[in-house]
């Protein structure tokens, strides 16, 4: 991190806290990561804030879990005993969890513990049947813990980020396959989302389809057809997206934790 960046707790939950509503979902992100800039930062309060205040306003309640900080971290089981799972973005995934040997171009903040930390938690989840959301890192995440590889760089990132000197966040379309779970979750199976990656599933792990997928053959999400498993590429909480689409994803998802 860059001197004197931190990503304060009270920086990204909403007034009033969000933690008595049902179902209630675990959230993990890390809020502060290596190489951290005030800019990024900045994007860590937004998309996590955003996260979080649709979580309440749906009515359902939270446990923040900051990966970041692994000493604080409660076992793995335990995030499981919550109703549901959700992943959100970050830094890289370490390359020597999905067997890629050598640099990373534009490698981006790799934190290795906080990479088990989450694969755990996603694994303690599929075994207690919860429902798991994953976006943008937390998708590739949910594709790693399932034996599935990453691109490491997207040689051609024009329709995934911005170039030099530009927004790291752009508008993407997306294709959703027919008769996925993201397509019923979107209500579409064409839409446009804001993106902001330069690394991609490559591999679909054991027991996971492609999802949906970029105009260039890039892979935008993955899911597992008979468990409630799926991951996202883009960004529905990027509060400069449509409100519109993040409430389709999140009450569907939402929905699929609620205890019976």
């Amino acid at each position: 991190m860059a001197p004197g960046v931190t990503v304060h707790r009270h920086e990204v939950e909403p007034e009033g806290g969000g933690t008595g509503g049902t179902p209630r979902i675990a959230v993990l992100v890390s809020l502060n990561f290596p190489d951290l800039t005030e800019p990024v930062a900045d994007l860590v309060r937004r998309f996590t804030g955003t996260t979080l205040t649709t979580l309440r306003d749906l009515g359902a309640g939270y446990e923040l879990y900051d990966t970041s900080d692994t000493g604080a971290l409660p076992d793995p089981a335990t995030v499981a005993g919550l109703d549901g799972l959700l992943l959100l973005g970050g830094g890289d995934v370490d390359g020597e969890l999905y067997g890629h040997t050598g640099p990373v171009p534009n490698s981006y903040g790799v934190d290795r513990k906080a990479d088990d930390y989450a694969i755990a938690a996603i694994r303690a989840a599929e075994r207690a049947g919860r429902p798991v959301f994953g976006i943008c890192r937390g998708s590739q995440l949910i594709n790693v813990a399932f034996g599935g590889t990453l691109v490491p760089d997207l040689e051609d990132y024009r329709l995934h980020r911005g170039g030099p000197g530009e927004p790291m966040f752009l508008d993407e379309q997306v294709t959703l396959l027919e008769g996925t779970r993201v397509a019923a979750m979107a209500g579409e199976h064409r839409v446009t989302v804001r993106s902001g990656h330069h690394q991609a599933v490559d591999k679909p792990g054991e027991g996971l389809v492609v999802a949906a997928r970029a105009d260039d053959g890039t892979v935008e999400g993955v899911e597992h057809p008979e468990k409630w498993i799926v991951g996202v590429q883009w960004h529905p909480e990027d509060p400069d997206g449509s409100a519109e689409h993040r409430t389709r994803l999140f009450t569907t998802f939402l929905t699929a934790c609620r205890p019976n």
